[in-house]
């Protein structure tokens, strides 16, 4: 009897916390439904690559449905057009070499390209193959005519003929050799590499998110923030000193992860270091002041573990780790409401791309937007705990 007690009060406290119940219920129904959105969006994965001088049939081999050709003009700088038309990858042909280069942003686009050469090579080479053999029978079939017709006109002739081979014709495959070269990264560039610095954004975003919110409402729920408030401090000064506070661990955070994900990994980073601990700083106030903001909505710590559903998934799942290309347009729209996206789009082009202050400022700009947001609705809804 006792236990059934026991179940009936939870069961009762449960259908008392309505907000509880719908992100129980609700919230995993809302992540699947934008996941299968998101997937079946994502179904396939294309490349664009450009072309410059390259034979025509081996344009039509390695040409299919994950691959985009590009014609350009003989005299080209195959890293300036990567650049400027941001494409997956050139091929320039001189006699039977072919000099590739990739972008290698993502090595998935990479993969696609070397795996359509090779699939084009090998089919022109089967082609070749099959026409020397159609050509070889039809020689062989007309020198049988040629033997009959004399056999019949002279049998004596045509048994004192000595048999001969016969010798066709025949046009050799071409055999390509190539040479590869990256604009970004190396051969050895994988999956990790290229998901390393959105996962290091999301990373600092999540925890910083969990403990700045979770802190607050500590000292919401045992008094601090009363008796603090009871105080002749101003709600700007109690939301700045929070966001001081928690702000300089926060940099010793970013520091931290900054600097173990591109020395013990060993990536090689080709833009600025300290424009990432830069973007990872914006990235860890916006989590900070957001989740001081999100912490007002929760009555107990359980209650701000549930928010994490509602607000931190969606933010992996547009931060680039699912490509952003192959969504719908209203995913895409949508994906620019999340600051991670705009967050780990910038350190994405810093680390593998090298871009510098100047392109990523509206990211930035954008970010602090955010912060000064979140900021000021913390200021504003610091008033509903003030008694006095």
């Amino acid at each position: 009897m006792r236990i059934l007690a026991i179940v009936k009060r939870i069961i009762t406290e449960m259908f008392r916390d309505k907000r509880t119940l719908a992100l129980m219920f609700l919230a995993p129904l809302l992540i699947l439904s934008l996941m299968y959105f998101l997937f079946n969006s994502n179904s396939t994965t294309n490349a664009t690559l450009g072309v410059s001088n390259v034979d025509s049939s081996l344009v039509k081999a390695v040409d299919n449905k994950h691959i985009k050709i590009h014609h350009y003009g003989k005299n080209i700088n195959a890293k300036h057009v990567i650049r400027r038309d941001n494409i997956a990858g050139v091929i320039k042909q001189s006699g039977n070499k072919l000099t590739i280069t990739y972008q290698n942003s993502e090595p998935s686009k990479s993969t696609i390209i070397k795996q359509s050469l090779q699939q084009g090579t090998i089919k022109l080479k089967f082609a070749a193959l099959k026409a020397a053999t159609t050509k070889q029978a039809a020689a062989l079939k007309q020198q049988q005519a040629i033997l009959q017709k004399l056999v019949k006109a002279s049998p004596q002739l045509a048994s004192q003929m000595p048999t001969s081979k016969s010798k066709t014709s025949q046009q050799a495959p071409k055999n390509y050799t190539t040479s590869s070269h990256y604009l970004y990264g190396t051969s050895k560039s994988n999956f990790f590499i290229q998901f390393l610095p959105i996962l290091l954004g999301f990373f600092v975003f999540l925890f910083v998110f969990l403990i700045s919110g979770i802190s607050l409402l500590h000292e919401r729920t045992t008094g601090t923030l009363s008796r603090l408030l009871a105080t002749p401090i101003r709600r700007s000064e109690i939301i700045i000193g929070y966001l001081t506070g928690y702000g300089i661990f926060a940099v010793l955070q970013t520091l931290l992860l900054v600097w173990f994900a591109f020395n013990v990994f060993q990536v090689k980073i080709v833009g600025n270091f300290w424009l990432l601990v830069l973007i990872n700083l914006c990235l860890a106030l916006v989590a900070l002041s957001m989740g001081i903001f999100i912490s007002t909505f929760a009555n107990s710590e359980f209650q701000m573990i549930q928010f994490i559903p509602i607000v931190i998934i969606p933010q992996i799942l547009f931060s680039g780790l699912v490509p952003l290309s192959g969504m719908a347009t209203w995913l895409q729209w949508l994906a620019h409401i999340f600051p991670l996206y705009y967050g780990a789009t910038s350190l994405t082009n810093v680390a593998t791309k090298g871009a510098d202050l100047a392109s990523i400022t509206p990211n930035l700009l954008i970010l602090i937007a955010f912060i000064i947001g979140f900021t000021i609705l913390n200021i504003v809804g610091m008033k509903r705990y003030r008694r006095v």
